[in-house]
């Protein structure tokens, strides 16, 4: 292992907020605070409102979440006014306040799109309904002077099958016919007059604050209604993401790093790094059967009439994948040169672009892969055969493969397997960081391989259902990326050079990893599994209840 003395990096020498002794555990309480509501319960606050869920444990959820973030943020202002300002100007404080505002914002919104729905003001109501009683038409009457419009809402009788087109009155004849002269069941029905008053009193004083909050929101504009939905779903959209950016600032404010010129080198590993990592926990969601009304859980696409036409003209995760490199490459080859702006290109800078370039014209064809118009114009040499099969009949020799219904596309595996060959080979200025950089190229060639394993899988049996298929080398896929896309972020100069100089080896880094992976998709699938299971309680409560109908 290199000495510190022979790093090129700029591990902070100054004093830090990790090097600083002083309150530190004020700063460990707003570290776990922060990791408690931004790892654990907005994941499943999120997946419990893209569920739509109007379950009370969303709103527990929001709240739990914002009060946590309130007290993180409370000790993490006390720590800072106790202790000097180590790192000026930083990201972290300013993103931080930030989206303090916009979760509390969230928050707000959702408590009023939670009382707007009426959920709580139609217990109210259902709390004063009664159960079904057999009573005779004179008590009906007089108890229909008592509560007007109340028996409309009971249950239907259960001989009563609700097919009939008598009216009210004609029933309640009938059934007074039955019951006429019947004084314990008159008696009985008194009783229950006197326990439906009381139970309606009981009710009423205790959702008057529900009602007042249901009619408030009555009274907010349509338009402003429109607005703030748009920005409570953006804000589930993008949240997460935001959160992993306030997570990394807060590790490179806490350490002292990406400063001076350096911060090109950490941005470019933070940002290449991080989009790996989200790639790859797409990947996995992909597998557990997100996005299957688009066609990107391995499945047959739906459709237009079983999806909206919108979700029907959503172009192939291929494409999407193709599209993503093809921009990298078309952005970042203008970018490589950032940090030595004005010095002499260095065979590394060359090295760099050619990456880029290689990003470009591999995503470019992978985006020409997945185009039918570009299938149709490559079988155009067919068209003058395809004409006599209107003179000869039809020939199954013409039916369109099975593979044509699926997209496998190898563009996007072999950019990112060439990526890890190059990067496992790339000079480094140390052992430490040549090793580093070789643990994520590798875990980038596993990927390939995996996804590799995949196409084969699918080619020799092609998705036929809506269902995901799941094919179980996407697992590994996944766990690739993840693992290599944050080995990415930690490979930069600052971090390795931090690595050196407290004589930490390139191991460390990857075991932290591979252990922090494994738990970070297992809670992955059990935040997504609690969308399902919010998803399939929204939908039973949607179904109206049979057995009352019977």
């Amino acid at each position: 292992m290199a000495s510190p003395k022979a790093s090129t990096g700029s591990a902070p020498t100054s004093l830090t907020y990790f090097t600083h002794s002083g309150y530190s555990g004020l700063m460990l309480a707003h570290i776990g605070l922060m990791t408690v509501a931004w790892f654990f319960v907005l994941p499943i606050s999120v997946m419990l409102s893209v569920a739509r869920s109007q379950h009370f444990t969303l709103l527990i959820g929001q709240i739990i979440f914002v009060s946590l973030n309130a007290f993180g943020l409370l000790v993490g202002t006390i720590y800072n006014s106790k202790t000097p300002d180590l790192y000026g100007n930083n990201l972290h404080h300013k993103l931080g306040w930030a989206l303090t505002w916009i979760v509390f914002a969230q928050a707000i919104i959702g408590l009023f799109r939670f009382f707007s729905t009426g959920r709580f003001n139609a217990k109210a109501n259902g709390g004063d309904q009664a159960t079904f009683m057999t009573i005779s038409a004179h008590n009906r009457t007089g108890y229909q002077q008592m509560h007007p419009g109340s028996l409309a809402s009971m249950h239907r009788y259960s001989h009563d099958s609700g097919h009939g087109t008598e009216s009210d009155s004609g029933r309640s004849d009938s059934l007074g016919g039955l019951h006429e002269g019947k004084d314990e069941e008159t008696q009985h029905f008194g009783h229950h007059i006197q326990i439906n008053q009381v139970g309606a009193a009981a009710s009423s004083r205790r959702f008057v604050a529900d009602r007042i909050l249901f009619r408030a929101t009555q009274m907010v504009p349509g338009w402003l209604m429109t607005a703030t939905s748009f920005f409570y779903d953006a804000v589930d959209i993008l949240i997460l993401i935001f959160g992993f950016v306030a997570i990394l600032t807060g590790f490179v404010t806490y350490a002292g790093v990406f400063k001076g010129s350096n911060i090109f080198n950490g941005l470019a590993h933070s940002v290449k790094g991080g989009v790996f990592f989200w790639y790859g926990l797409l990947t996995l969601g992909r597998w557990m059967g997100c996005f299957a009304e688009y066609g990107w859980a391995w499945n047959v696409r739906p459709p237009m009439g079983m999806v909206s036409a919108r979700k029907a003209r959503v172009p192939s995760a291929e494409f999407v994948e193709s599209f993503v490199i093809f921009l990298y490459g078309l952005t970042n080859v203008f970018l490589e040169h950032l940090a030595a702006w004005g010095d002499t290109w260095t065979a590394q800078d060359l090295e760099h672009v050619s990456i880029t370039i290689m990003f470009f014209g591999g995503g470019l064809c992978g985006m020409l892969v997945e185009s039918k118009k570009i299938r149709q114009l490559l079988n155009a040499s067919l068209a003058r055969l395809d004409a006599g099969q209107k003179q000869y009949g039809f020939n199954e020799q013409w039916t369109p493969p099975k593979t044509y219904s699926f997209s496998m596309n190898p563009f996007p595996g072999l950019v990112i397997l060439l990526l890890g060959l190059m990067m496992s080979s790339h000079h480094q200025h140390s052992m430490v960081s040549t090793m580093v950089h070789k643990q994520w190229g590798t875990l980038f060639v596993g990927f390939a391989l995996a996804r590799a394993v995949t196409y084969i899988l699918m080619y020799l049996s092609p998705p036929s259902s809506y269902l995901p298929s799941r094919p179980p080398s996407e697992i590994i896929s996944s766990f690739c990326l993840i693992s290599g896309g944050l080995i990415f972020i930690a490979s930069n100069k600052d971090t390795v050079a931090a690595m050196e100089r407290y004589d930490i080896n390139a191991m460390f880094i990857f075991t932290v990893t591979m252990g922090f992976t494994a738990f970070l998709m297992a809670w992955q699938m059990i935040a997504l599994a609690i969308k399902g299971w919010a998803v399939r309680r929204r939908q039973s409560e949607s179904v109206p209840d049979r057995g009352t109908l019977a």
